[in-house]
C-alpha cells in the first residue's frame, strides 16, 4: 500500500448525504479513541481494509478491543495493531501462524477470547438485529461452554451467548455511492456487511466512490443506512497469504 491518504472523488458532493464522504483517512478515524471496541472486517487477508488499518496505528490509540476473525498473518493486515501494542484484548475465531498474537498470549498483554467462527458471526449478527442473547449447540459440552448458561431443547444441551456489539467498524468496500449504499469484491465480503449493523460508527473505506443510482439496487450487498462515514482509497497492496499452484499432468 502506498499511502493512507485517501483519493480526491471524480465528482463533487451533493444533497444531505455529503457528509457520509471524507477527504482523508484521518478525517474518517477522527472519532476513534482509546479503548474502543472496533470491529475490522477481513478474512485471513483477504477484504482488509488497509488504509484504515495503518491509520489508526499512526492516531497512536492503544488498549482497543479487536473485534475480527482473525488479528492479521504474515506481519501484515492487522498484525500491525498487535506490533505497535495498541490492542488489549482480542475476540475473534482463528489465530493461525499469527506469531505476534501468539507471543502477546504467553507474555499476557493481550486478552484472547475465541469463538468458534459460526457463533463468532451470529453474536455479530444478533448484535444488529437487536437480539440481546441466542442459544446454540455449538460448543456445550467444551471449554467454550465454561461458565455460561447452559439448557437442553429436544434434548440437546445448548450455551448462551450474547450478541457481540462494538463503537466502530472498519470495512473495505469494492464501491460506495455518497449515501454508503456498498457492493464488495467476492470473498472480501466476508464478515463485513454484518459488522456494520452491529457498529455505533460503520466507516467504509472504497476503492471507487460513485454517485448516487450508479449502484444497481440489485447489486447493493450492504444499504447506506448502516454506513456512517466513506474514504475513497484507490491503491491497496492487497496481499495474500499463500499461492497454491498445481501441475499439469503429464
Amino acid at each position: 500500500m502506498s499511502s493512507v491518504t485517501a483519493s480526491p472523488s471524480t465528482s463533487p458532493p451533493s444533497g444531505r448525504h455529503q457528509h457520509k464522504v471524507v477527504a482523508s483517512i484521518e478525517e474518517a478515524l477522527a472519532d476513534v479513541k482509546d479503548g474502543a471496541r472496533i470491529m475490522v472486517g477481513g478474512f485471513g487477508l483477504s477484504g482488509n481494509a488497509e488504509a484504515l488499518i495503518a491509520g489508526v496505528v499512526k492516531k497512536g490509540v492503544k488498549d482497543l478491543t479487536l473485534i475480527s476473525n482473525n488479528a492479521g498473518n504474515l506481519g501484515k493486515g492487522l498484525n500491525a495493531w498487535l506490533e505497535a501494542g495498541i490492542v488489549r484484548r482480542f475476540i475473534g475465531s482463528y489465530i493461525g501462524t499469527n506469531e505476534a498474537l501468539h507471543r502477546a498470549m504467553a507474555a499476557g498483554t493481550v486478552e484472547v477470547e475465541m469463538t468458534p467462527q459460526g457463533t463468532f458471526i451470529e453474536r455479530i449478527r444478533a448484535a444488529g438485529a437487536g437480539i440481546p442473547a441466542f442459544f446454540t449447540p455449538t460448543g456445550a459440552g467444551t471449554v467454550v461452554a465454561e461458565g455460561k448458561e447452559t439448557r437442553l431443547f429436544d434434548g440437546r444441551e445448548h450455551v448462551l451467548e450474547t450478541a457481540l456489539h462494538a463503537d466502530f467498524a472498519l470495512v473495505r468496500a469494492k464501491k460506495a455511492d455518497r449515501f454508503g449504499n456498498l457492493r464488495f469484491y467476492r470473498t472480501a465480503r466476508n464478515f463485513s456487511p454484518v459488522m456494520c449493523t452491529a457498529a455505533t460508527t460503520a466507516i467504509v473505506e472504497c476503492d471507487e466512490l460513485l454517485d448516487n443510482g450508479a449502484i444497481d439496487p440489485d447489486d447493493v450487498h450492504l444499504p447506506g443506512l448502516f454506513v456512517h462515514r466513506i474514504v475513497e482509497v484507490r491503491e491497496h497492496e492487497d496481499a495474500f497469504e499463500y499461492g497454491n499452484t498445481r501441475k499439469r499432468p503429464l
